[in-house]
């Protein structure tokens, strides 16, 4: 696959920012505990960081193609540095709860951030569009195996502190000044992409028009598959970890690795199941079984079972979320991709923003693992819903295969 020099810059800056997110993501809860918050004012500020972005994220779908695409990651990247330094220097409920708000912070395992949406557009300039599902694919592959190494990361301070004696609390907030400065890399990285990753002046006033219906109802179904997934994002399953089996972040990190590691052989494969049996298909039926095992996660009687069960379903969870970029970006005209890659995500954005604070209360109130289960029913209802309404809505490429055949 030839992929052009902006197109690799893409892939650094998303390596880049998924070891960060990977070590945030773990141990932001136990972070939060360790200042002395209660389980819902932890739940309160992993929604905090979700719905922040997702304001945000709308914010930037309005502004991006008129601003100009590389000077919004910029200052996207100096918002992540302010957001580190800001974070690690808070300590009262308050002012953490206001960084998370308006900060850049991804309490999850997957990319949530107002980059995404942006450098999904520009990806599939960056190949030829028989390659784009591949591209997408590798994407996310870099991203996961990158948080999968930041989710070791996140153990670094219990190790010093029990090494060394060194005061966990301040190695935490090291953490954090370590996210800032990772955020100073892209920051520089993406003042050196071209200017061929704009739009032209036609694009920066068109927004959505022939495609508005199709993004509108992809947005719809996204939302609900964000708002189950809400209920499990790697900070609410570390907390529930933490609190129904006793173990350690080190332990916790170690695990998410290995999630990650499962995640980025699924994506290996993604893209030629997706040209085999289609992008619709491949989305449903991957994504359907895995909830099945999510529900599973929750009913197993230790935590080894558990664990399993966690590791089989992220080997099929996120085969879908290439092949989802993919797809929205095939379906809609390229001047639209900007717009319908930032509609999509505040969708995502928005709807996980609320269930994280419900888990927090529920893992509050009982050890067992309510939020899986209902993430997991939710994530069911979607994947029926999606296949229904859009297993027809086949992009061009697919229908030229069946074409082909004929």
């Amino acid at each position: 696959m030839t992929i052009s020099r902006d197109g690799r810059v893409l892939l650094f800056t998303r390596t880049v920012r998924s070891v960060s997110d990977g070590f945030v993501s773990v141990l932001l809860a136990s972070y939060l505990f360790e200042l002395g918050f209660s389980g819902v004012r932890v739940g309160a500020v992993t929604t905090a960081t979700l719905l922040g972005t997702a304001l945000l994220t709308l914010a930037v779908g309005f502004i991006t193609d008129r601003v100009g695409r590389r000077r919004v990651l910029t200052i996207g990247a100096a918002l992540a540095v302010a957001t580190g330094v800001a974070f690690a220097a808070s300590s009262a409920f308050v002012p953490v709860l206001l960084v998370a708000a308006i900060g850049t912070l991804n309490p999850t395992s997957g990319d949530v951030s107002i980059f995404l949406p942006v450098e999904q557009a520009m990806l599939p300039d960056a190949v030829p569009p028989g390659a784009r599902t591949g591209l997408f694919a590798r994407y996310n592959l870099t991203g996961v195996l990158a948080a999968a190494a930041g989710a070791l990361l996140a153990g670094v301070p219990a190790l010093l502190h029990r090494w060394f004696g060194w005061d966990l609390l301040h190695l935490m907030r090291g953490m954090f000044l370590a996210y800032a400065a990772l955020a100073l890399v892209n920051l520089l990285a993406y003042r050196t992409l071209s200017p061929v990753v704009e739009t032209s002046p036609r694009a920066r006033s068109a927004a959505l028009h022939r495609s508005r219906g199709v993004v509108l109802r992809l947005a719809s179904l996204f939302a609900l598959d964000a708002f189950a997934g809400g209920f499990v994002v790697q900070s609410i399953l570390a907390l529930w970890l933490f609190r129904r089996y006793g173990l350690s972040v080190g332990e916790a990190g170690v695990i998410f690795f290995a999630a990650g590691i499962c995640t980025a052989m699924s994506f290996l494969v993604a893209a030629r199941v997706a040209n085999r049996f289609g992008l619709i298909n491949t989305m449903v039926f991957t994504h359907l079984p895995s909830n099945v095992l999510l529900i599973l996660v929750a009913l197993m009687p230790n935590v080894w079972l558990a664990v399993t069960m966690l590791l089989a379903r992220q080997s099929l969870s996120q085969m879908d979320v290439p092949t989802r970029q993919s797809y929205t970006m095939a379906v809609v005209d390229p001047d639209e991709r900007a717009a319908a890659a930032s509609v999509t995500s505040v969708a995502r954005s928005l709807s996980s923003a609320g269930s994280p604070i419900v888990a927090g209360a529920l893992l509050g109130l009982a050890t067992f693992g309510w939020p899986l289960v209902i993430a997991g029913a939710l994530k069911c209802a979607y994947d029926g819903l999606l296949l229904a309404q859009f297993r027809s809505v086949k992009p061009l490429e697919e229908h030229a295969v069946v074409a082909g055949d004929a």
